[in-house]
């Protein structure tokens, strides 16, 4: 009988914590940016969806399956923090670039592993993250240390 109230439990316990996560959202909904960067090989436009709420921060490109060339999302955080990011849910690769209030990037992690539950990010406050396709700064030839033009950023 002990087992099958705790299995009951555990059951109820789940789907009540499943109810309390916010419904997706349609990427179609959130707020769309262009991003500049400026790298040695010359500028690097990418059209993103702007994660500007707690709920679509959290969501990401979570269950996106293609993420195009010249696409991304950018994470902005009100002042300049400490952020990491994992790939729950997240079924591509994707470059993460950390990128400081001055528009700088400050770290940029590659090919990060699909559904990883391990944290992403580094020891500098940053004041926002771009996600973009896995190996596309590589491509582009985006490096650490470039600038990222967008209205987030202080200007020079």
């Amino acid at each position: 009988m002990n087992k099958i109230f705790t299995a009951i439990l555990v059951l109820l316990l789940a789907t009540r914590v499943g109810a309390a996560e916010p419904a997706l959202q349609d990427l179609s909904t959130f707020p769309r940016s262009s991003v500049t960067i400026q790298s040695a090989s010359g500028p690097q436009l990418f059209d993103v969806w702007v994660a500007d709420t707690p709920d679509r921060q959290r969501q990401g490109l979570m269950f996106v399956r293609d993420l195009p060339a010249s696409q991304g999302m950018l994470f902005i955080n009100e002042a300049p923090r400490i952020s990491s990011f994992w790939m729950k849910n997240t079924f591509i690769p994707l470059d993460m670039l950390f990128i400081d209030e001055r528009g700088r990037v400050v770290e940029i992690f590659a090919n990060t592993p699909p559904l990883s539950l391990d944290p992403i990010g580094p020891d500098t406050p940053v004041r926002a993250v771009l996600e973009l396709r896995g190996g596309e700064s590589e491509r582009r030839g985006i490096k650490k240390g470039d600038t990222v033009r967008h209205p987030a950023f202080k200007k020079r």
